[in-house]
C-alpha cells in the first residue's frame, strides 16, 4: 500500500474549487469497486480507493499536489529531464494524480493513461479535474498491449504502476517487460517503476537486475540505473514502495551497445498511436545522470527522507540476484 507523506495545509492562495457531486460509498465498476473519501482535515483532498485499496490521492485545488511518497520520488527524477513538455505513457491510470502533476509542471505536455478498468477511466474524468485529450488521453487496455504498441522512441518518460492485488502483473515485470520499456523510450528517456516489495527485497533486487540488463551492462556505472525508498524499507525493516529508475542511454554513450533484446519495428497496432517519436538532432538530446547532486538532495529533503542507491550502490543492492523473465504472451 503506498504511504502518505506527511500532511501540509494548502496555500492561502489557492483556490478551493470542489466538484458539485462527489459518490456516497462504493461504486461500481468494472474490476470490483471504486470509492472517493474526502480527507476530514482538508475537504479539497481526496483518496481514491479500487477494491478497498487506496489508489490516488489529489487535490482538487491543487493540480500539482502529490500525497503518496513514491510519486514524490518519481516527481524528483523527472525535474531532471530537460525543461519543457513532456511525452508520457502511464502503465496504471487509477485517478491520474501523477499525470495531473507532470501537466501543472510542463505544461503542454502529451500523456496516456493505461488503465484496464474502462469504467474506472470514465468516473475519474467525471469526478475529478484531469487535462483534457490530447495533454491527458485515458485508454481502457491492458498495459502491456499499449507498451507493446507503442512506436520506437516515443516518449520521454515511462510510468509502470500497475497493481494486481499487491503484485504486479507477471507480464509487466522482468526482462521482456524492461527491453520493451527500453525500446518506447527516446535517447536520455527514463522509466520508473513502482515496485512493493517485503524484505529481503528479492523482487526489487531482481527488478534492478533485470533493468540492468535490458539497458545496458553499464547502466549502473554510467548512472542509468537506481532505487530509491525509505531508509527503513532499504534496511529490510518494513514493507513498502520501492522507486526504480533506468535512463534509456545515448547513441555515443559507452553503454550503447545492444542492451536486452534486438530492437524490433514498428508494431501493427502503432497507427492508433497519436503521440510520435520526438525528431530533430542527437545533438540536442541531453541524457539525465542519476548521480547527480540535485536528486540525492531532492530525495533527502522530501517531507519523508528517502535514500538514494546509484552507481556502485545500485549494483551492490541487485548483488547476485537473477534478473527475472517476463512470460511469453
Amino acid at each position: 500500500m503506498a504511504r502518505r507523506s506527511t500532511r501540509r495545509r494548502p496555500s492561502s492562495s489557492a483556490p478551493l474549487t470542489l466538484p458539485a457531486e462527489l459518490p456516497d460509498g462504493p461504486v461500481p465498476i468494472d474490476t470490483g469497486t471504486a470509492e472517493v473519501i474526502r480527507d476530514p482535515d482538508f475537504p479539497q483532498r481526496v483518496t481514491l480507493h479500487v477494491n478497498g485499496v487506496p489508489s490516488s490521492s489529489l487535490d482538487l485545488a491543487d493540480p500539482g499536489f502529490l500525497d503518496f511518497e513514491y510519486m514524490q520520488q518519481m516527481a524528483a527524477f523527472v525535474a531532471l529531464l530537460p525543461p519543457g513538455p513532456l511525452r508520457v505513457l502511464h502503465l496504471g491510470a487509477a485517478g491520474s494524480a501523477f499525470a495531473r502533476h507532470v501537466e501543472h509542471e510542463r505544461p503542454g505536455s502529451r500523456q496516456l493513461g493505461v488503465d484496464l478498468d474502462a469504467r474506472l477511466l470514465e468516473l475519474v474524468r467525471e469526478w475529478f479535474a484531469l487535462p483534457r485529450s490530447p495533454l491527458l488521453r485515458l485508454r481502457a487496455d491492458d498495459a502491456g498491449r499499449t507498451l507493446a504498441s507503442a512506436r520506437d522512441e516515443s516518449y520521454d518518460v515511462v510510468v509502470r504502476d500497475v497493481f494486481a492485488g499487491d503484485r504486479t502483473p507477471a507480464h509487466l515485470v522482468g526482462t521482456g517487460f524492461a527491453a520493451e520499456a527500453h525500446r518506447v523510450l527516446r535517447p536520455g528517456g527514463i522509466l520508473l517503476v513502482n515496485c512493493a516489495d517485503k524484505p529481503p527485497l528479492t523482487t526489487a533486487r531482481r527488478e534492478v537486475a533485470s533493468l540492468a540488463r535490458a539497458f545496458g551492462p553499464d547502466a549502473a556505472a554510467s548512472g542509468r540505473l537506481a532505487a530509491v525508498a525509505e531508509p527503513a524499507i532499504l534496511k529490510g525493516r518494513r514493507y513498502g514502495n520501492l522507486v526504480l529508475a533506468a535512463v534509456r542511454e545515448l547513441p555515443e554513450d559507452p553503454s550503447a551497445g545492444r542492451p536486452g533484446e534486438e530492437p524490433h519495428g514498428t508494431t501493427p497496432g502503432a497507427a492508433q498511436e497519436a503521440v510520435q517519436a520526438p525528431t530533430g538532432p542527437a545533438d540536442d538530446v541531453v541524457r539525465p545522470d542519476l548521480r547527480d547532486a540535485r536528486l540525492g538532495r531532492a530525495l533527502r529533503t522530501l517531507a519523508v527522507p528517502a535514500t538514494l542507491l546509484v552507481g556502485d550502490d545500485a549494483t551492490a543492492f541487485a548483488g547476485t540476484a537473477a534478473p527475472l523473465e517476463t512470460p511469453a504472451a
